[in-house]
């Protein structure tokens, strides 16, 4: 049955201009609604904040406990939102959250961007080197002339560029630059000093060397404009370091340090149950049998189908408007006024010519600038919906080319308007030809949409990066999120080999059909 395709056209404009024109609403909350939204990474955060071993849906780590406690003093509740460490800043400035926290150091840097609390942390650098150390690192000035790990956009980095004379490397998970020391792959690491003690404290080989570098500040991030919000969060951190809150917190994580007991005036000796270290050590240790492995692996199933369900309604959504806009790009190229034409060319080299990476990070972070604020979910669907559209209009159109021209010159000289024989002749017979680059667009769309998890959300890459760092274990999880990115894909295969068996029977009445499963099977290997 024919279907008129100009309606589908013209919603398409109207999606594409409402989407433009208005967006969802930030995914801030005013601290009226009685919560605390606060940023951080749970992605290589151990010991700040990282999936529980006993529970992978809950986030524990001491910056969790401060956080908890801070809200607790203000008599808010804490809700979470996840973001890359390295926008955890821009996230404020976007209105995601109203505090971020994750070891987030007080640099001239980063002042110039945000306030700063008062400090509830100070550290310092942690060297490590390889038990098997060929290369003579024993203090910092050694590095020269080596190759040496640390963490993107952090203190140690700006550490390592005073240095001179050090090829850098920068991470954005704490645990892979251990692993590539451990593996060769650098001369040593640089990070603080609770992340050294979670990262690699307990791999036989590594060491940690040398004085302790440079003094870390940790302070909780806030927006410039929130004055009233910093004087509440440094008297609810007063309170707990006044009380002996964060005291307790720092003994349980076994991060308590002679630097902590100067920056407290706290030098009275406890004795405590390291109960939260004790927990992560024991499921890090490396003897790690296969079966308790198999028993954590199937813990992270609820935690992956979820994400899943993120990463397949992002995709359907983001396909849906790449073909509709596609569709409607593809017409305006070929058939619109020459101007229009132009412009519709212009749209599609820019988005074709440009990373999708930089898209989204534009879409979300740069268009709250002149008002347009658009929640994860969306900003991700319309940035791949919007790069992939140019793809599909260049599908839609090597498909209505494809069509003989004189059937145009035929449905006109039958005395069908121009729109009347794109509808009927031309447009029914492109559909045919362009399904399956379209399905597989879509299979690569499915792929590319892990990029969304730079802007907050949790999908089939944040979760595996989050799991696989909290446990150091990139191989078992890996295997288990590239099954289930098959499995999402593989009824989209099928759909295109069905839609191209059926399309073939339609064209000669079966005929064609038969002859495509003749050839299939007569070259098949033997």
């Amino acid at each position: 049955m024919r279907k008129n395709i100009l309606p589908a056209v013209l919603a398409t404009l109207a999606l594409a201009l409402c989407l433009a024109a208005a967006g969802a609403a930030s995914a801030a909350a005013t601290m009226e609604d009685g919560v605390l939204r606060w940023g951080g990474d749970s992605e290589g955060g151990f010991p700040y904040m990282f999936p529980n071993p006993a529970n992978s849906d809950e986030l524990i780590g001491f910056e969790v406990d401060i956080v908890d406690e801070i809200a607790n003093y203000m008599g808010l509740r804490p809700e979470y939102v996840n973001n890359a460490w390295d926008n955890l800043i821009p996230g404020l400035s976007r209105g995601l959250y109203d505090i971020a926290i994750n070891g987030l150091e007080v640099t001239p840097e980063h002042e110039e961007a945000v306030n700063f609390s008062i400090p509830y942390y100070e550290t310092f650098l942690q060297l490590a080197v390889r038990r098997d150390d060929d290369k003579g690192i024993a203090e910092i000035e050694d590095c020269r002339g080596k190759e040496v790990g640390t963490l993107k956009e952090s203190y140690a980095e700006i550490i390592l560029e005073e240095l001179g004379d050090v090829k850098i490397r920068t991470y954005i998970v704490e645990a892979n630059t251990y692993e590539d020391l451990q593996n060769g792959r650098l001369d040593a690491a640089l990070f603080d000093s609770p992340i050294a003690i979670y990262s690699a404290g307990f791999n036989p080989d590594i060491k940690f060397v040398g004085r302790p570098v440079g003094e870390i500040t940790y302070a909780i991030a806030l927006p410039k404009e929130n004055r009233e919000l910093l004087s509440e969060i440094n008297q609810a951190l007063v309170f707990l370091r006044d009380s002996g809150k964060l005291r307790e917190i720092y003994d349980r994580w076994n991060l308590w340090s002679p630097i902590m007991s100067e920056l407290f005036n706290d030098y009275s000796p406890r004795k405590v149950e390291m109960t939260r270290y004790d927990e992560w050590a024991e499921t890090h240790r490396p003897t790690l049998s296969m079966g308790d492995r198999l028993k954590r692996y199937a813990g992270f199933l609820p935690a992956f189908g979820r994400a899943a369900v993120v990463t397949l309604q992002v995709s359907v959504t983001a396909m849906a408007i790449a073909i509709l806009l596609g569709l409607a790009l593809a017409i305006t190229r070929v058939f619109a006024p020459r101007w229009l034409a132009a412009a519709a060319t212009g749209f599609v080299e820019f988005m074709r010519g440009t990373p999708v990476l930089i898209q989204l990070f534009f879409i979300f972070y740069g268009l709250p600038n002149i008002g347009i604020k658009l929640s994860p979910f969306w900003a991700g669907a319309v940035g791949l919906g919007l790069n992939y559209a140019a793809y599909e209009a260049e599908i839609y159109r090597s498909g209505l080319f494809a069509i003989p021209r004189t059937q145009w010159e035929a449905a006109l000289a039958l005395g069908m308007t121009r729109w009347q024989a794109m509808r009927e002749v031309m447009l029914p017979q492109a559909m045919k030809v362009v399904i399956p680059p379209i399905t597989n667009d879509f299979i690569s769309l499915l792929k590319d949409s892990s990029l969304v998890s730079i802007i907050t959300m949790t999908d089939l890459t944040k979760a595996y990066g989050q799991l696989a760092a909290a446990y150091y274990d990139y191989f078992g999880p890996g295997i288990m999120v590239a099954l289930i990115y098959l499995i999402l894909g593989l009824p989209f295969v099928k759909f295109s080999r069905f839609a191209e068996r059926r399309l073939a029977e339609q064209d000669t009445g079966g005929a064609r059909g038969r002859d495509f499963n003749f050839y299939r099977s007569s070259t098949r290997w033997q």
